[in-house]
């Protein structure tokens, strides 16, 4: 008989961050796939996992669980409720925390340890927050989902995590949505930046530390001053905290364009990311690294940073630097000098990308929970 398994999807930001993108893409994969699932979220995402998975139970959590410290306190109380109310075999939390008293075996997803090898690039509350959301993970799962090698390795190194409680299920990318885009596509997006065709860098993420924006604005300020006409520098995306990248905005030459949109609708992705140049993301930490993969995926030249997972996703078909202004003026200048370089890399990330599924992913989860099922019943006979 298949197990029946909740996933919380309560954790799942509005604006449809990476995170939301790995549970939108995982719920949508499992239900395509069959499984026996129930999914818990938010009233204003009913909708949307009930198209996503429709032979999936849908339950709404209550309103309060919108605000951060209210929805921390109902995963204790509340989650292990839903779970007995659709009687649940095992429970997936794919964001790091968990109830200490789930009442089954719970399956946790644990995107990066950055908080505890970077902690400078986040918020001290934010460290302290995560760094005992993943010790408690660590402890009392019945088995960690990451998404990299790197990551399963770093979790292990630097926790001690047993490395046959952790499981990689690599993240895919939404084909339909994520694809070459054509020239209306672009066009639309160039005329809404205010482009009108000006050729541009593009950057997708949240402004914050990790991301290395303020770098990246040295950067491509660095390398494109002397150029006849200068690629502006987009960057889509929002949130986060940096003074460091208010200083470097601060610090553009006035000749050269530097555009900040925030939020940028999904169906307008695809012609943003496959109308730049070069999609930039220079990180000094990624669990996974999506946005590079959704470059990936619209056709477009890549370069990001050789750390942590990006090698993973990346391969041979990206192009690297490391994470510093000057490398990123370096590296970047030469693919900007090169447009047959720019053209091979687009296609080898094209088709890499396409070995990145959300049914691969699912199917990778299914095993898991599959293996923290057994486990529990193993651990209850031998009790």
């Amino acid at each position: 008989m298949a197990l029946r398994v909740l996933v919380d999807a309560t954790d799942v930001p509005a604006d449809r961050g990476a995170l939301g993108r790995y549970v939108d893409g995982l719920v949508g994969a499992l239900g395509a796939a069959g499984a026996d699932l129930a999914v818990v979220c938010q009233r204003a995402d009913e909708e949307r996992y009930g198209r996503l998975a429709p032979g999936a139970r849908i339950v709404t959590g209550p309103t309060a669980i919108a605000h951060r410290s209210a929805r921390l306190a109902w995963e204790q109380s509340g989650l292990p409720v839903v779970a007995q109310q659709v009687n649940a075999d095992v429970i997936h939390v794919p964001y790091y925390s968990m109830p200490l008293r789930p009442g089954r075996p719970t399956v946790v997803t644990v995107h990066d340890v950055t908080f505890f090898t970077d902690p400078e690039l986040h918020t001290a509350v934010s460290a302290m927050f995560f760094k005992s959301a993943i010790r408690t993970a660590a402890r009392r799962a019945a088995r960690l989902l990451v998404p990299s090698k790197a990551t399963r390795d770093e979790l292990v190194r630097v926790l001690g995590a047993d490395p046959t409680r952790v499981d990689v299920a690599y993240h895919g990318v939404d084909h339909r949505l994520f694809h070459r885009p054509d020239q209306r596509q672009v066009a639309q997006v160039s005329e809404r930046l205010g482009l009108h065709g000006k050729p541009y860098i593009a950057f997708l993420g949240s402004l914050e530390p990790r991301k290395n924006v303020a770098a990246l604005i040295q950067g491509w300020a660095g390398a494109v001053a002397d150029i006849a006409d200068p690629p502006a520098l987009v960057l889509g995306g929002g949130g986060g905290w940096s003074e460091e990248v208010d200083a470097a905005v601060a610090a553009v030459p006035p000749h050269l364009r530097l555009c900040r949109p925030g939020y940028l609708p999904f169906s307008e992705l695809p012609g943003f990311l496959g109308g730049a140049l070069v999609v930039a993301v220079p990180s000094r930490g990624e669990g996974f690294g999506l946005p590079v993969l959704e470059a990936m995926a619209c056709g477009v030249p890549v370069l990001t940073a050789h750390n942590t997972s990006l090698p993973e996703v990346g391969g041979e078909a990206v192009a690297y630097t490391e994470p510093d202004a000057e490398s990123i003026r370096v590296s970047l200048r030469a693919l900007l000098d090169d447009p047959e370089r720019r053209a091979a890399l687009g296609m080898a990330g094209h088709a890499r990308a396409q070995e990145f599924t959300w049914a691969a992913s699912a199917e990778a989860h299914l095993a898991c929970y599959q293996r923290a099922a057994d486990q529990h019943t193993a651990d209850s006979r031998a009790g």
